[in-house]
């Protein structure tokens, strides 16, 4: 590709509220070029001057190099094959893909590449950073994640990557002692290596997230905050313009962001 190539863009679930905000993020920037927009429940509708179509045949017909996915599992599991067999790049912020998803995934993208990432907010891929970083010194961690009320899944894509990465950091965690909840469930859920994963939904949220790591004497706490869906266009607009260099299958943007 070269350096001063316009970049087609198309968008899969384009009328929602995190379609329409990547649409208007691609529409502005002078390197990507918005070329389509899919969205089976809002045919007919208008996102950044385009019309909405049901068909992701528009993709190709629309010569679109890269599609980005904000929609759901059920859905993103029918268009990342359709994608990876039109030779279009996908950049992903469906979450909820199971391990088989995922090796199915790494069969397809052969001829075009493949970024999912659970998070496009540079704050967050740095908090996860930090976290995973900071595991191996603390015996103990707790996650807390907060989110609009809105959001019907707990928890959160971010929580669960987050724990996964700090689990594979380190395999020394303090057992839990508690012995009876009043309240079952306060303790939270128990995710990989038994850290505690709590999950807040609130109206006033947006997306948050705290790690709270514990050793003798000393807590260190790590916290994001995404105040507005713009937070994660920055990170959509740099996965768009480098996908391509990243041969099949990339879980997370930390790559992207060389850390």
């Amino acid at each position: 590709m070269s350096q001063h190539e316009v970049i087609r863009v198309g968008v899969v679930g384009a009328a929602g509220r995190m379609g329409r905000a990547v649409c208007a993020a691609v529409a502005a920037d002078p390197v990507l070029e918005l070329v389509a927009a899919v969205d089976p429940g809002a045919a007919g509708e208008t996102v950044s001057g385009l019309p909405v179509t049901n068909d992701l045949q528009a993709l190709a017909d629309a010569g679109a190099r890269v599609a980005v996915d904000f929609t759901i599992a059920p859905a993103a599991r029918t268009t990342l094959p359709w994608l990876a067999a039109h030779g279009i790049h996908g950049v992903v912020g469906t979450t909820g893909f199971t391990d088989g998803d995922l090796d199915g995934f790494r069969r397809s993208f052969t001829t075009s590449n493949c970024l999912i990432a659970s998070n496009f907010a540079i704050s967050a891929v740095l908090m996860m950073r930090f976290a995973e970083l900071a595991a191996p010194w603390f015996e103990t961690a707790e996650i807390i994640e907060l989110h609009h009320d809105a959001k019907v899944d707990a928890p959160s894509g971010t929580a669960v990557t987050t724990a996964q990465r700090m689990a594979a950091a380190s395999d020394e965690w303090a057992p839990d002692p508690t012995q009876h909840e009043v309240y079952p469930g306060a303790r939270g859920g128990a995710g990989p290596a038994g850290i505690r994963v709590h999950a807040v939904r609130m109206r006033g949220m947006v997306a948050h997230q705290e790690v709270i790591l514990g050793s003798l004497g000393q807590t260190l706490t790590i916290r994001q905050d995404s105040y507005d869906r713009s937070s994660y266009m920055p990170g959509v607009v740099l996965a768009c313009k480098h996908v391509h260099e990243h041969a099949g299958l990339t879980l997370g943007l930390d790559t992207f962001l060389r850390i």
